[in-house]
C-alpha cells in the first residue's frame, strides 16, 4: 500500500460502452464477480478518432471502483463482455479517500488470498 491511507491501492477504471444495456451488463457482471465494489454509469457524448475518421456518438461512461490489484482480471472480463474492438479501459489511482469507503472497496473486491 502507498501513502498513509493506502488509497493508491484502490482506483477508478473508466470504460465507455455503446448502449445502456451493454453498460448495465458489464456493471452487473463486474460487481457479481467481485471485480468491482461499485459501478456507476451515465450517458455521455463522445467525439473521437477511429480508423482515420472523426466520429461523434452517444455512449455510456462506466466509472468502476476497484482494488487495482485486480486490474488484469477486470480488464480481461471487460474485454470478454465488450462489443468494441478496442474498448477504453483505463485506471486512475485514488490518491486519497475516506478510509471507511476504501475499506468498503476492499471488503467487496475479491483478493488473491
Amino acid at each position: 500500500m502507498d501513502g498513509d491511507s493506502g488509497a493508491t491501492r484502490y482506483g477508478v477504471v473508466l470504460v465507455t460502452a455503446s448502449s445502456r444495456q451493454e453498460a448495465e451488463a458489464i456493471a452487473q457482471n463486474l460487481v457479481e464477480s467481485q471485480l468491482a465494489a461499485c459501478v456507476n454509469f451515465m450517458p455521455v457524448h463522445s467525439v473521437y478518432s477511429w480508423q482515420g475518421k472523426v466520429n461523434s456518438e452517444e455512449e455510456w461512461q462506466l466509472t468502476i471502483k476497484t482494488d487495482l490489484a485486480q486490474f488484469s482480471a477486470l480488464e480481461a472480463k471487460i474485454r470478454e463482455l465488450h462489443s468494441y474492438e478496442v474498448p477504453e479501459i483505463i485506471a486512475l489511482p485514488i490518491l486519497a479517500g475516506f478510509p471507511p469507503y476504501l475499506q468498503w472497496i476492499a471488503d467487496n473486491v475479491k483478493g488473491y488470498l
